[in-house]
């Protein structure tokens, strides 16, 4: 047997097969004699049918399957041995001169090949990493929430003014808009529909308008129970029928409220209360700044790692890499579709292997204990002892798909760590209302 490669340019080779008699012969030969041992054929006896009648019936399917069985593991052996970084799988050219009646056989396979990639980790202006705060205006209305939620309900005769809370029933049969919903009146932005709220009793029917009704159209989705389609721009009149008006007297800060918040002497004074919500709030948004600051780096990277990638190979592997088969339109769309995750897929593994990025079976295994114990505290379960954390361990284990996502979610840990240390940035204090303006603009 021969292989030998021929390179079509830094991105595309071609690798030739030659498969000799010699190479399968001994294998043919023996299959082909167990099957005499047990072939039933009408005339002869078990074991007694000539070796040529059974070459006859047999031996050609033999040998397709023996020299195909032979070719697929040299390919295999040879990409490994001659360390080939290839994309996709190799494809086998079409020979239409290929005659399974001669002796010996030539196959031929396209290989598209790995770029080879420089990754920078120092962009020109350093990336921003942000530190998510709790202000005082977020704390001071987290108080007000808290104050609320505890607050004592009194129910009134009308709509007083903006802290009056109403219940109600949004209809209309155009759009089939028909949602209870509970909101106070300063939600209102619309000041002729507040002043048509104002006074109104339980049993009344207000027509609203929906344009400028809320602060945005998120809030009109929601209260109003209008679909995503239908929200932007929407305009039309909506009855609102009044079903409960509440005013709240709002709890007392004293150490009984901080007592059923927090514990008994955890928190003895407003001071310690608005520290606690600040302390609480701002660990909930390290994960948030974090992400944006993964999201930042991959675009960093994506932005200023140029190579190249065998498209035209690509394009014509995807046409068989799938359940359907794809024809040539279909399989340039697909390219089209998966060339960006490709290309960071390629960064990724670039980035791992030049800087031994790996995880470990016991890695991963002391990962989805950690998570495991977390899950049992937050259901205010005792964490098992180490002997049954291995089963429950062990029965995560077994579904591929949580084995996957669990790896996922520590490669994505290593990697954070990995671009705090390595990548060029600089630390910013920014408010959680300003982070969101500036990752998702005004109406998310």
């Amino acid at each position: 047997m021969n292989i030998t490669k021929e390179q079509v340019d830094a991105l595309n080779a071609v690798v030739k097969v030659q498969i000799e008699q010699k190479d399968y012969q001994d294998k043919v030969t023996k299959i082909l004699e167990d099957y005499r041992k047990t072939a039933n054929i009408p005339g002869f006896r078990k074991g007694k049918v000539p070796m040529g009648m059974v070459k006859k019936q047999y031996g050609k399917a033999i040998l397709v399957d023996e020299v195909n069985k032979l070719l697929q593991e040299s390919l295999n052996n040879y990409l490994v041995e001659e360390k080939l970084d290839i994309l996709g799988n190799p494809l086998p050219r079409v020979q239409a001169d290929f005659n399974w009646d001669k002796e010996d056989y030539e196959f031929e396979f396209e290989l598209g090949l790995a770029p080879a990639i420089k990754i920078d980790l120092q962009p020109k202006k350093a990336l921003t990493r942000y530190k998510i705060v709790a202000d005082d205006k977020m704390i001071d209305a987290q108080v007000i929430s808290i104050q609320e939620q505890y607050g004592k309900r009194i129910a009134i005769a009308a709509v007083e003014g903006e802290d009056t809370q109403v219940t109600g029933t949004f209809t209309n049969a155009e759009k089939a808009i028909d949602k209870k919903s509970t909101f106070k009146v300063a939600k209102i932005k619309d000041k002729t529909a507040k002043k048509a709220l104002i006074g109104k009793k339980v049993g009344d029917v207000v027509s609203l308008k929906t344009k400028g009704l809320f602060e945005d159209d998120h809030q009109l989705m929601h209260i109003v129970g209008v679909s995503h389609d239908d929200v932007h721009g929407l305009d039309i009149t909506i009855d609102f029928t009044i079903e409960e008006i509440i005013k709240i007297e709002p709890a007392t800060l004293n150490q009984e409220l901080f007592d059923k918040l927090f514990g008994e002497g955890n928190v003895k004074s407003v001071d310690e209360l608005k520290a606690k919500i600040k302390e609480d709030a701002e660990k909930q948004f390290v994960q948030q700044a974090d992400q944006k600051f993964i999201d930042d780096v991959s675009n960093y990277l994506m932005d200023n790692t140029k190579f190249d990638l065998p498209a035209t190979f690509l394009t014509k592997w995807l046409k068989t890499a799938g359940e359907k088969e794809l024809n040539d339109e279909e399989a340039v769309e697909e390219y089209a579709k998966s060339e960006k995750g490709l290309r960071w897929q390629l960064i990724e593994s670039q980035l791992m292997k030049d800087n031994n990025i790996k995880i470990e079976f016991e890695e991963l295994k002391a990962y989805t204990k950690e998570l495991l114990g977390m899950q049992f505290a937050q259901y205010g379960q005792p964490t098992p002892g180490d002997e049954e954390m291995d089963k429950v361990v062990a029965r995560v284990f077994q579904n591929k798909e949580e084995v996957q996502r669990l790896t996922d979610q520590l490669m994505n840990q290593k990697m954070l760590t990995f671009f705090k240390e390595n990548v060029k940035s600089t630390e910013k204090e920014i408010s959680f209302d300003d982070f969101i303006e500036m990752s998702y603009g005004h109406n998310h």
